[in-house]
């Protein structure tokens, strides 16, 4: 790649760009655990006390999590890939409803979506917003939970942030938002191919990407993301509250242009589902675990482009979990490219 007129004007650019790579896969939080919900918690929640999940996942921030790109429009592609073959119960001890044949589950994921970020100024940070419509194809093959099961393509929850606001200062970057989950995937409290939660979630977020070094290129990341709940469509039910924070450690290349590093995150479940009078009883008044989950992987972000424009940035992200409890232990795979519209100029 060509040395920029500007190079630190040029850097800004390009992890911006970066930055709406990480921030696009949020869905994903959606399309996995969607999945993890309907074959987990028809037979699971019951015999392994597992909770419920929310719509938040792991895994869909990373590297410089706590920045806002620069004003602009951005267009952004997501595939993710999750593959499990251990379930745990409150004490992380493996189970299987199946223990002579423990089997598997794999889930794919396809997102895309669009955040412009204005030139409009409040509280000092630039306004932004989002709009992130999800698609999944889930092949289920999962006697690990009692279930053999195919999910036609279909679409997911809906995810929008209507207020994101992002500062930027020489050493720090700030980041701060609101959105909600809604319920526009199938849902049915007595189906098993459902492709949505059944419930709104309300999700509040802030974080910040710390620079170590004048030139930008080491940096340390942290988002925080509280997320409520509705009840669920035709019942009682309404998940308990759970904070997830996800980030990373990393170096930059190519003026920004180029990432590596490690991505993290953890998620505890912070307050008891409300299960409704029916299913209380039938728990004899015990309470459902509440889930957790840590991750830990390498990140890569490189750019597609010519001499004269960057047309996209390609990230990929692969995670191992860790310290489960409540809930399915496995591997997650994202790559996304984001592409600035129009492509941003090099020259």
């Amino acid at each position: 790649m060509k040395q920029v007129t500007n190079p630190r004007k040029e850097n800004q650019r390009c992890s911006a760009i970066k930055y709406s790579l990480t921030l696009f896969t949020v869905m994903g939080r959606c399309l996995f655990f969607i999945t993890l919900l309907i074959v987990a918690l028809g037979m699971f929640s019951y015999q392994a006390h597992a909770g419920y999940l929310g719509h938040n996942g792991l895994g869909d921030f990373g590297l410089q999590s706590g920045t806002q790109p620069d004003p602009g429009l951005y267009l952004s592609l997501m595939y993710l890939r999750y593959d499990s073959d251990t379930l745990r119960n409150r004490d992380g001890d493996s189970i299987s409803l199946d223990p002579n044949n423990p089997g598997s589950i794999t889930v794919n994921g396809y997102v895309a979506g669009i955040w412009y970020v204005t030139n409009l100024k409040i509280v000092g940070a630039n306004y932004g917003f989002m709009i992130l419509p999800g698609f999944t194809n889930n092949q289920l093959e999962a006697p690990i939970l009692g279930l053999v099961q195919k999910t036609d393509f279909g679409l997911a929850d809906l995810y929008i942030q209507p207020i994101n606001l992002g500062w930027h200062t020489r050493r720090a970057d700030f980041i701060a938002g609101f959105g909600m989950f809604v319920p526009t995937g199938r849902y049915d409290p007595d189906a098993s191919d459902n492709l949505g939660m059944g419930m709104w979630s309300f999700e509040f977020s802030a974080g910040a990407t710390i620079y170590f070094d004048k030139a930008q290129s080491w940096h340390f990341a942290t988002t925080a993301f509280y997320e409520i709940h509705s009840k669920k469509k035709n019942t009682d039910i309404r998940v308990g509250d759970i904070l997830t924070l996800e980030g990373g450690l990393g170096k930059s290349f190519m003026e920004g242009a180029l990432m590596v590093g490690a991505a993290y995150y953890a998620q505890w479940k912070l307050t008891d589902d409300f299960l409704g009078q029916d299913i209380e009883e039938l728990l004899g008044g015990q309470k459902l675990g509440k889930h957790r989950g840590f991750g830990l992987g390498p990140e890569l972000t490189f750019p597609i482009a010519t001499k004269k424009k960057l047309i996209a940035l390609i990230t990929g992200r692969f995670f191992w979990e860790t310290g489960v409890r409540s809930s399915l232990e496995g591997t997650t795979f994202v790559i996304n490219a984001t592409f600035p519209i129009p492509s941003v100029p090099l020259q």
